[in-house]
């Protein structure tokens, strides 16, 4: 199987895995425990903690979650006032903020336009004075199309409100902007482990809890933390700080292959140039996406997000853009990054080519 869904989820990290071991198999205790184990536990715990919070913004807390779901949650919930966010956001955020505004919350979903990139005058228009929150992806996870994180912060700012990135895609590969007030990230985006991730929330701002039950962890966070999960976020956080030019210099080698070798009749959505390297999303007018995966057994690539891939429905951030439900669902999402090899990209990439030009043969 050649893996090409690294926006879904990343390969595990062999140096994650073996930093997870130890705390799975010898060291059962709980952190939050006060006797000798359970502070060794606490330990390795608070250096994952210093190993994440090293690649967000200074001046600030970081309270591990059991995702960027919860994260984003709790970010979005435990504010208040009217709420500006973007329409090709994450359902993480879309889903939660139509909760909280369907209990009373305002809130204004702007618009991109064809590249994916939001209008900064119609930003400013929305973010006035009343506003509390404006929730923005940094690294878009269907078309790599990066925002403009930090104006969009200006803009909240200026209004009063609090910044919130969703920095799931870009963290430790695209710069997270210091004006944030929130950060949501995740583990197994970066080659850690599924079941983790983290919020950081700048010193100063306080949330109200979203989960109740002990505030065990930091800025009151309710729940046991795994050790285990914990250290391998941790190594995969410092891994990618440590690899980080390397990383990028590969992505951006295997980009270059990848546009060079798709021909003439395949059209990237999105920015080409504000966007990240290795998400690649392509539409081929008249693809039949569903059968190129058939035909395509041995690659594992996407149509859109992993969180919405069962649902039948086209994707809303390709729509959002401006496509048509026939151009989403003609469009094909390829993700690659440090484990990827460039044979193997070219494997994948000859395969899809052949099996969509079958399809127009038999057209």
């Amino acid at each position: 199987m050649i893996y090409l869904d690294y926006q879904a989820t990343t390969p595990l990290a062999p140096e994650a895995l073996e930093a997870m071991l130890p705390w799975l198999r010898d060291s059962h205790a709980n952190p939050h425990s006060s006797h000798s184990a359970g502070r060794a536990a606490k330990a390795a715990v608070e250096v994952a903690r210093e190993r994440v919070s090293a690649l967000l913004p200074p001046g600030g807390s970081l309270a591990f979650t059991s995702g960027a779901t919860e994260a984003l949650n709790w970010a979005i919930k435990g504010t208040s006032g009217s709420i500006v966010t973007i329409a090709t956001e994450h359902a993480a955020v879309l889903d939660t903020v139509e909760a909280v505004r369907r209990e009373g919350r305002r809130a204004v979903i702007l618009p991109v336009g064809v590249d994916g990139l939001i209008d900064l005058e119609a930003a400013r228009a929305a973010i006035a004075p009343g506003v509390g929150l404006v929730a923005a992806m940094l690294v878009n996870n269907e078309t790599g199309v990066i925002q403009p994180i930090s104006a969009l912060a200006d803009l909240a700012h200026a209004a009063g409100a609090l910044m919130l990135c969703d920095a799931v895609q870009g963290y430790g590969r695209v710069p997270i902007p210091d004006a944030c007030d929130l950060v949501a990230v995740s583990g197994h985006k970066i080659h850690g482990p599924k079941g983790i991730g983290a919020l950081w929330v700048r010193d100063g701002v306080t949330l109200e809890p979203l989960i109740h039950g002990g505030g065990q962890e930091a800025l009151g966070r309710s729940g046991t933390l795994s050790p285990a999960l914990c250290a391998g976020f941790g190594i995969a956080a410092q891994l990618i700080a440590n690899r980080a030019n390397a990383d990028q210099a590969h992505v951006e080698l295997l980009a270059g292959i990848a546009r060079q070798h798709f021909g003439p009749g395949w059209h990237i959505n999105g920015s080409t140039n504000q966007r990240y390297h290795g998400n690649l999303n392509l539409r081929r007018d008249g693809l039949d996406v569903a059968r190129l995966m058939s035909d395509c057994r041995t690659i594992a690539f996407s149509a859109g997000s992993a969180c919405a891939s069962g649902s039948g429905r086209p994707s809303h951030v390709l729509q959002a853009m401006g496509l048509t439900e026939a151009e989403a669902r003609a469009s094909i999402r390829l993700g690659f990054g440090r484990y990827t090899t460039q044979e193997e990209l070219m494997t994948a990439i000859d395969a899809i080519i052949a099996a969509a030009a079958a399809q127009e043969m038999v057209a």
